[in-house]
């Protein structure tokens, strides 16, 4: 089995693993991974079935065996003794087995961060589309591969997943069509989806053990996402790790679907860069004053306080700029005759 595999940056710099999600490969990193590779050094591969990697019908496919792949990538190729993991899509499922390794202390690697974007880590919140559902069933799959191809699926894809949507001949849509076609790739693309199989059993376990992880997670979630919503991030934030211990954060990217990284790689990496050098004292909101700024949602902390608590915690000390906001110097008002210049009448003040 051949794996292509890329590494960018200086050879000596702190490791970033990022992992790529389905139907795609690392090329989804390849913005991401440029501008990362000024400060790290970056490693990528396409797993097994993807992107230009080999493609062989009815290997075994599976979320357990690429997670091994991982081991052995970042063991015997890279020969990382620590490193951070960017996963995507169902890259998040891969990167939360080798996470839970990690936790147990039988990887080479210790995972210094989890960075999770957009995936139906949660599927009861998930919106499948209709693709992935055709996928999930031999029958109807081996009925809409015969008429599939990779510019057809590639052009479906930019069309719902990708903000704002790439038609025919976009670059991203070309690079997509070009990967699905290495080796085949639409014959195997069935044999993947099932690792959606492999994550209705064990969900509920992956998850409470990330909530009981002893490295960082973060999650980076694409605001126009339909197939994988807002609503799962918000609620695995909620559910397994607004209360965990360590600096864990939710962060949302407007004007950002699916394919967030894609779309917005500035913003993508500006959050990556929040995250693993986070400030102390950084509340909730906006990351700069740009309409379209990523936003940092929460931050982990030991407990929720009452609201009477909330209440009478000690006030901090006041900004200048704050004061600021609420007294605004009263403006005189001009004497005027009734009129205004245009001829309608105006509003007098009444006292009373």
């Amino acid at each position: 089995m051949e794996i292509f595999h890329v590494e960018m940056g200086n050879p000596s710099a702190p490791v970033v693993v990022l992992i790529h999600g389905w139907p795609t490969c690392s090329i989804d990193w390849f913005e991401v991974a440029n501008q990362l590779s000024e400060r790290f050094r970056v490693c990528a591969l396409d797993f097994p079935g993807y992107g230009f990697s080999d493609k062989p019908p009815g290997w075994g496919y599976s979320l357990a065996r690429d997670e091994e792949l991982i081991e052995y990538y970042v063991a015997e190729v890279i020969g990382a003794d620590a490193g951070v993991v960017v996963a995507h899509d169902r890259g998040d499922s891969v990167a939360l087995l080798h996470a839970a390794r990690c936790a147990e202390g039988r990887s080479a690697m210790q995972l210094e961060h989890l960075v999770l974007s957009n995936a139906n880590i949660f599927l009861p919140l998930s919106n499948l589309t209709g693709a992935q559902r055709q996928a999930l069933h031999a029958e109807s799959w081996a009925k809409a591969a015969a008429v599939v191809t990779p510019a057809l699926l590639a052009e479906g894809m930019g069309a719902q997943m990708f903000t704002p949507p790439r038609k025919a001949g976009d670059p991203d849509v070309e690079a997509l069509a070009a990967t699905f076609a290495y080796h085949d790739g639409i014959k195997v693309l069935h044999e993947g989806i099932h690792y959606l199989v492999e994550r209705s059993k064990d969900e509920q376990r992956w998850l409470t053990t990330l909530a009981e992880a002893p490295f960082p997670v973060t999650l980076i979630w694409g605001l126009y996402d339909t197939v994988s919503p807002p609503r799962v991030a918000s609620y695995v934030w909620n559910q397994y790790l607004m209360l965990k211990p360590g600096a864990n954060r939710l962060y949302f990217i407007p004007d950002a679907n699916h394919y967030l990284q894609v779309d917005r790689p500035d913003a993508f990496v500006k959050v990556l860069l929040n995250t693993l050098e986070p400030a102390a004292d950084q509340g909730p909101g906006a990351l700069e004053a740009a309409l379209d700024a990523p936003l940092l949602v929460d931050s982990s902390r030991e407990r929720l306080p009452a609201a009477a608590d909330v209440l009478r915690a000690e006030p901090s000390p006041t900004r200048t700029e704050d004061c600021c906001v609420h007294h605004v110097a009263p403006q005189p008002i001009p004497p005027t005759s009734g009129k205004s210049p245009k001829g309608r009448p105006t509003r007098k003040r009444c006292t009373a």
